[in-house]
């Protein structure tokens, strides 16, 4: 299984970014997608998720109204628009599989997904 994140960058606040992450190697369509991000001296925390079918999401709350989620299941690829963005945003971001076993499942939990991939970073300038 291969997760692949890109999109990071340099992006001054108030900006948007949109990161994408290409899965590999697993059904997709069967897996709960979820990012997460590390800042600098943080531990890793959750940022939002998608259901298999896209029906559901969940958000941290302090990235609501700001990060939209999203998949393409064609695609094999999950989203995360990030607009207005902080400095406090500026972390390591991770896209992760959970092999959920309900089409509306979600969860904030790091210990609930089984695939990860590596970070690509992003930084906001204030």
């Amino acid at each position: 299984v291969q997760l692949q994140a890109s999109g990071g960058g340099l992006v001054q606040a108030g900006g948007s970014l949109r990161l994408s992450c290409a899965a590999s190697g697993l059904t997709f369509s069967r897996y709960t997608m979820a990012w997460f991000r590390r800042g600098p001296g943080k531990e890793r925390e959750f940022v939002a998720a998608v259901s298999r079918t896209g029906g559901r999401t969940d958000y941290a709350d302090s990235v609501k109204g700001r990060f939209t989620i999203s998949r393409d299941n064609a695609k094999n690829t999950v989203y995360l628009q990030m607009d207005v963005l902080k400095p406090e945003d500026t972390a390591d971001y991770y896209c992760a599989a959970d092999r959920s076993v309900g089409d509306m499942s979600v969860s904030p939990s790091r210990s609930q997904y089984d695939y990860w991939g590596l970070g690509t970073p992003v930084t906001v300038s204030s």
